[in-house]
């Protein structure tokens, strides 16, 4: 264990937007730092030079004798801890611990903590809108995207918050000590990420870390692997389609319309929300649970809730050419999602699905695609790295096209469809084989549509 008085360095693994936020906290608190990454070129090594030209940096394949002299290794969320360098660091003694362990160490205000496989971002956001339209003061940051990104610790040179909102990933709880959250959640959990773990009870098991040390715990009474792995010594919220229970929100039904409900509560009809589908209305569930945890009154709830109109990328309508409507959802980046988005477009249009998905599949079993295929699409057009693996799993009755590009897959898709269908963008794969990260998917996407109209 590290001293007081030890002058070894903290060590930082990874140079991308988390690495730098962790290199302008230990530089802030005047801690001896040095990064390391494995790439050539990493995202962040510009901003390095020009901000912190005296800080150490060594790249290419990790040197074990360089992490065998650190202190303590601070990982990146995309470096794998099981890697041989840091598997053997760890065996030798030296201490290892993320962004999201040393921001909930540093706070004192409470910590609402969203994970799951599919939707935290958008139970984030609606949660986000639901404390704006009460006043809260309040932090948000963790595993996000576009404009609401910021890593936890660039939060802690903010102003003080009444408290702070994190959406968390499974790699950043791998290095989460004890969170000690407010109020924590698993929203759901499908396979995910089989290329970082060994299977999905070991996903899972990651994903659990979150109620390490939480006061309060929401959980979907609609999946089992919600709930902590034992009997916690903390308030329990539930949420779930159907009739809600003690301490409960779910969907009452009556005279033909159906509500948001806590206990016996109306809260909003279902018909009011600007989001669409099963998952949305599950997403709307999870926001008022966590919102209610933490004391938020229902008149700010339900003014946000009705007002919330989705997040981009995700389900996100982008224009109608030839009376067929294209729908990006480039957030869809595992099987579950796609699912998700399938069944809840499906639901809501006239016609059928026209599928543009593909990329790199992160060992994913994409059987459970089929069935919300066979029901709701018509065609589905592959493209990028496993798209020829993708293929194999669906029935012949849907016709499989495969797409050289973006453009060519949307033409491809808008010459299946006709007047009525609708064209989604939902790739259930990763997108790094052919574009920066699913925003750049996403917008190529919308590009593509636009050159049709």
């Amino acid at each position: 264990m590290a001293t007081d008085n030890d002058d070894r360095l903290t060590i930082i693994v990874g140079l991308g937007d988390t690495g730098l936020s962790c290199v302008r906290y230990f530089t802030s608190i005047g801690e001896k730092i040095k990064v390391v990454d494995s790439r050539e070129q990493p995202p962040g090594l510009l901003a390095l030079n020009e901000l912190f030209p005296d800080v150490e940096y060594e790249l290419g394949e990790f040197r074990l004798e360089t992490l065998l002299s650190a202190k303590q290794l601070v990982v990146s969320p995309g470096v794998s801890i099981r890697g041989a360098a840091i598997s053997a660091a760890i065996d030798a003694g030296i201490s290892v611990t993320g962004d999201i362990d040393i921001f909930a160490k540093q706070v004192s205000a409470p910590i609402i903590a969203v994970t799951g496989s599919n939707g935290k971002s958008t139970v984030v956001a609606m949660l986000a809108e639901i404390l704006r339209s009460s006043g809260r003061k309040f932090g948000l940051g963790g595993n996000l995207d576009g404009k609401n990104f910021k890593p936890a610790l660039d939060l802690l040179s903010e102003t003080s918050k009444d408290l702070y909102v994190l959406e968390l990933s499974s790699f950043q709880l791998e290095t989460t000590e004890e969170l000690g959250a407010e109020v924590a959640t698993i929203l759901n959990l499908s396979a995910d990420h089989m290329d970082r773990y060994e299977g999905i009870e070991d996903y899972h098991q990651a994903k659990q870390k979150i109620f390490a040390g939480s006061k309060q715990i929401v959980v979907n009474r609609d999946d089992k692997d919600s709930y902590p792995p034992e009997a916690a010594d903390a308030t329990v919220w539930e949420f779930g389609f159907g009739r809600p229970g003690v301490n409960g929100l779910g969907v009452l039904e009556e005279g033909g319309d159906k509500y948001v409900a806590y206990q016996f509560e109306k809260i909003v009809s279902v018909s009011e929300l600007k989001v669409f589908g099963q998952h949305n209305i599950s997403n709307v569930l999870a926001a008022v649970a966590l919102a209610m945890a933490v004391d938020i009154d229902m008149e700010s709830i339900r003014k946000a809730i009705r007002a919330f109109a989705g997040l981009p990328h995700r389900c996100q309508w982008v224009a109608k050419v030839d009376g067929v409507d294209f729908y990006n959802d480039s957030k869809g980046t595992n099987v579950g999602a796609t699912v998700a988005a399938v069944e809840g477009l499906g639901e809501h249009i006239s016609g059928h699905i026209v599928l543009i998905a593909g990329g790199q599949g992160k060992g994913a079993d994409f059987s459970a695609l089929v069935p919300a295929m066979n029901k709701w699409g018509k065609a589905i057009v592959l493209l990028g790295q496993d798209a020829v693996e993708m293929a194999g799993y669906f029935d012949a009755d849907i016709q499989t096209y495969f797409a050289s590009d973006m453009d060519n897959a949307v033409e491809i898709a808008l010459q299946q469809a006709s007047n009525g269908d609708a064209v989604l963008l939902s790739p259930a794969c990763a997108s790094f084989d052919m574009f920066e990260n699913f925003q750049h998917r996403g917008f190529s996407f919308i590009e593509s549509v636009e050159t049709l109209q």
